[in-house]
């Protein structure tokens, strides 16, 4: 990937360069973004210079965030300070609540497919396990899914030895681009519960929910936070936590801010005190998100111009993959990419392949040779071979020369 972003293309100055739809950025939005940030004056005062208020983020900022999130996430009991701490990214937040919540061994719930880097966060350095939940079919949004959670739970614990410690749930999905029901975030709750389990609902894309113009079935579903849950009943309000940034909401990965959120749990803020110096926001990216988040006016707009956007581009791309007739995954109202069966249409073109034989590779071969990079379902936890996921939230002119790029490999 690395050799992909060093090597971009431009029609004018690098048209060999790779065009790039692998990875999760929304380009869509950056010239109003820009112009807020240029045209804001900063102030920056002397403070944000030095270590300010700790690795957890300035209290000016941790008050913007709470008013932005109480509008936008509706969360029954309301936010305060003291319920956020502020890292340097969602990566940094993954990995810090892998570490806080399970010893090295111990395992953490995530289904299948799924965003790639959690194994990252999770495992890397903290040295918990992933524990891949595979659906076999079964609707990964559908309330039966909550049985395969709970026999992965089991058949990890009596494997291993080791317990499972949490349910990482990403919400809304990547790679699929849905949100899950509420009766379904209820019972994963409820399992939560039952083996005492810590949830933890990266709600990244919350924002970035659109209309859905183009797919009859399945129907869309609206985002609704864990936050918005009345937890009475079903889940002791210690175990739950969530997790936001700015990265995808805002357009802004290179801001590198984000936060965790935790209401009911001092032991675990008290347990990050001391690593969150590794996970240290800059000074002006404090100052400057406080900024943007206090400035309702801006925000407002931003959001409902980029789900415009985005509702646009997803079904510019639908035509554009159903006129060259590739199989993708429909439903999706959130977030800025989508899910398409390459494979599929591949052994179409090429009828001599076995059918036991994997074409993923082959295929993302042929894409990389024809200089365009998606993201293989293979490193998705994807259970099904030939299966890549497309980021559509490009300049129009750009995301074209990306599917036509598409088509060209396939025909190679």
């Amino acid at each position: 990937m690395w050799d992909v972003l060093d090597d971009a293309w431009c029609p004018s100055t690098n048209p060999t360069g790779y065009i790039n739809v692998g990875v999760a950025e929304n380009a869509l939005m950056q010239d109003d973004l820009l112009d807020f940030i240029n045209t804001t004056n900063l102030d920056l005062p002397a403070k944000y210079l030095t270590y300010n208020q700790g690795g957890g983020g300035s209290s000016r900022l941790k008050r913007a965030m709470c008013g932005f999130l109480n509008r936008h996430l509706h969360p029954v009991a309301r936010l305060d300070p003291e319920h956020l701490m502020v890292t340097n990214g969602v990566s940094p937040a993954i990995e810090h609540v892998s570490w806080a919540f399970a010893d090295p061994g111990e395992g953490i719930l995530l289904g299948r497919p799924y965003y790639g880097i959690f194994v990252t966060d999770i495992s890397m350095r903290p040295q918990a396990r992933v524990v891949a939940v595979n659906f076999d079919g079964v609707d990964p949004f559908s309330i039966d899914i909550t049985h395969k959670y709970e026999q992965a739970l089991l058949d990890y614990q009596q494997n291993t030895g080791k317990k499972v410690r949490g349910l990482m749930l990403c919400n809304p999905h990547n790679p699929l681009g849905r949100c899950y029901p509420r009766n379904v975030i209820i019972r994963l709750m409820q399992l939560c519960q039952k083996y005492r389990i810590h949830l933890i609902s990266d709600e990244s894309y919350a924002l970035s929910v659109w209309e859905n113009t183009v797919d009859q079935h399945p129907p869309p579903m609206p985002f609704e936070s864990v936050l918005s849950i009345e937890l009475n009943g079903i889940i002791d309000p210690r175990l739950v936590h969530v997790l936001w940034g700015m990265s995808k909401d805002f357009g802004a990965n290179g801001v590198r801010l984000g936060v965790i959120i935790s209401q009911a749990n001092r032991d675990f803020h008290l347990a990050l005190k001391g690593p969150c110096i590794y996970s240290h926001a800059s000074g002006i990216t404090d100052h400057l998100v406080s900024l943007l988040l206090e400035n309702t006016q801006f925000t407002d707009s931003y959001i409902q111009q980029n789900q415009k956007k985005l509702s646009e581009s997803y079904a510019y791309a639908v035509g554009f993959l159903r006129q060259h007739g590739i199989e993708y995954a429909p439903g999706c109202n959130a977030a800025f990419f989508m899910w398409l069966n390459l494979g599929k249409i591949y052994r179409k073109l090429y009828p001599e392949i076995s059918e036991n034989e994997d074409v993923g590779e082959k295929v993302m071969q042929q894409l990389l040779e024809q200089r365009v990079c998606l993201t293989s379902g293979a490193t998705l936890g994807s259970e099904q071979d030939g299966w890549f996921r497309i980021v559509f939230s490009h300049p129009r002119a750009y995301l074209t020369e990306a599917l036509q790029r598409i088509i060209a490999a396939l025909k190679r």
